[in-house]
C-alpha cells in the first residue's frame, strides 16, 4: 500500500510508540492519584504537555482533550455573543457554531481559498478559522484575523490540526486547537492550548482533571504526543525539505490535463488537491486500491455531498466531484510517489477512452 493520506492521518513515529510502550506494559497508574506510580505517570504526563507546549506561543497552557474536536467544541461553546468563522473551516468548527445558536457570521474565501480580513459585526465574541485548510492546504492570514478579532473584543480560535509544527502559530492568537495524529502522534488525543488571563466554563464536568476539562488523561498517549512534537521540532527543517522536494516532483508529474484546486503558494506543499475533468473519482479509488488517497476530507465521506471546501472556492458540484487529494510527508519516498501518480494518471486516461 502506497500511502497517501496524510491530511487524514499520519503514520504514527516509531519514536513515538517507543514512548508509549512502557505507559502501555507496565506503568498503569492512575496519573492523578497521590501514590508513587501515579506521581511516576503525572511526570510523565507534565514532560509531554512541555513538548507540546514548546510549538505554541508563549503566555498559555496546554489542557489535554480527547481530540481537536472535542478542543474545538470546548472553545466555542464555551464562548457567549456571536461567532465569525471562514467557508471552509472544518465540520468541527461549522456544525459546532451553527450547534450554538448563536449569531453565526461566516466569510468568503477567494477563487486560491484566502480569506480576507475585514472589519467583523458587532457582538461577536469569537473568531475561529484554520491555521491551514484540511483539504486544499491553504494558509490562512491568521495574525491579521486575530488582528480583527480584538479590535471588536473577541478572541481569536485557531484550529491548527494540520499547521501545528509545520506553519509558526502567530502569538497574537487566544486559544488553538490540536491534535496528535496529524503530526505522526496516537489518535485518541488532542489538546487545547489557552491563552493566560482566559477562563473557559468546563464543557464536561466531573474531576476537573485538567483544571476546566474533566477526565482521566492517558500516560501512554501523552508521552506519544510529546514525543511526535519533539520531533516535529527537531525535525522541522529535514521534514520540510523533504516535503518541498516531494511538493516538486508532484506538480511536475501531473499532466495538463489536471488543474491544481488552491493557491500553489499561500499554502502548505504536504498537500497538493487536483481536479481533471470528468473523472470518476470512486472508479479510481477503486481501480487504484492499493494507493491510499482521498476525495476530500476523511470526516465527511461517504457522505455523498460535494466539498464545502471547493464549492466555496467557486467550483461547481461536477468539478469539485472530480477531484482527488493526496498528502504525503515525512515516510513518503519519491520512488513511491512517482509510481502512485503515474498510475493514478493512467487510470483517468483509461476513464477518457
Amino acid at each position: 500500500m502506497i500511502y497517501l493520506d496524510y491530511q487524514a492521518t499520519t503514520p504514527l513515529a516509531p519514536e513515538a510508540l517507543k514512548a508509549m510502550l512502557p505507559w502501555l506494559e507496565q506503568g498503569h497508574a492512575n496519573p492523578h492519584s497521590p501514590h508513587r506510580a501515579g506521581r511516576q505517570a503525572r511526570a510523565a504526563v507534565e514532560v509531554a504537555r512541555d513538548q507540546v507546549a514548546a510549538l505554541l506561543p508563549p503566555g498559555g497552557r496546554v489542557v489535554f482533550t480527547s481530540g481537536a474536536t472535542e478542543a474545538l467544541n470546548w472553545a466555542i461553546k464555551s464562548t457567549g455573543g456571536g461567532i465569525v468563522t471562514t467557508a471552509i473551516e472544518h465540520a468541527a468548527v461549522l456544525d459546532t457554531a451553527a450547534a450554538t445558536g448563536r449569531p453565526l457570521t461566516i466569510l468568503p474565501v477567494d477563487c486560491e481559498g484566502l480569506v480576507t480580513p475585514a472589519a467583523i459585526p458587532e457582538g461577536t465574541r469569537l473568531l475561529a478559522a484554520m491555521l491551514v485548510n484540511n483539504e486544499i492546504g491553504t494558509r490562512q492570514p491568521v495574525a491579521a484575523l486575530a488582528d480583527e478579532a480584538h479590535r471588536a473584543g473577541a478572541w481569536m480560535l485557531c484550529d491548527a490540526v494540520q499547521g501545528y509544527g509545520r506553519t509558526a502559530i502567530p502569538d497574537a492568537v487566544d486559544m488553538v486547537a490540536l491534535s496528535a495524529h496529524k503530526i505522526h502522534g496516537p489518535k485518541g488525543i488532542g489538546a487545547l492550548w489557552i491563552r493566560d488571563g482566559i477562563t473557559l466554563p468546563p464543557l464536561l464536568h466531573g474531576g476537573d482533571q485538567e483544571g476546566g476539562r474533566s477526565g482521566t488523561l492517558s500516560p501512554a498517549l501523552c508521552a506519544g504526543f510529546g514525543a511526535a512534537a519533539r520531533l516535529m521540532a527537531t525535525h522541522a527543517d529535514q521534514d520540510a525539505a523533504h516535503v518541498e522536494r516531494l511538493w516538486s516532483l508532484a506538480t511536475e508529474r501531473f499532466g495538463p490535463d489536471w488543474t491544481m484546486n488552491g493557491s500553489a503558494h499561500h499554502r502548505y506543499h504536504g498537500n497538493l488537491n487536483m481536479r481533471r475533468e470528468g473523472l470518476d473519482v470512486a472508479r479510481l479509488m477503486s481501480d487504484c486500491r492499493d494507493i491510499a488517497f482521498s476525495a476530500g476530507s476523511a470526516c465527511a465521506s461517504g457522505s455523498g455531498r460535494p466539498s464545502h471546501v471547493l464549492t466555496a472556492l467557486g467550483l461547481d458540484e461536477r468539478q469539485a466531484k472530480s477531484s482527488i487529494r493526496l498528502g504525503f510527508g515525512r515516510y513518503t519516498t519519491e520512488a513511491e510517489l512517482v509510481e502512485a501518480i503515474d498510475r493514478i494518471d493512467a487510470a483517468a486516461r483509461i476513464q477518457r477512452r
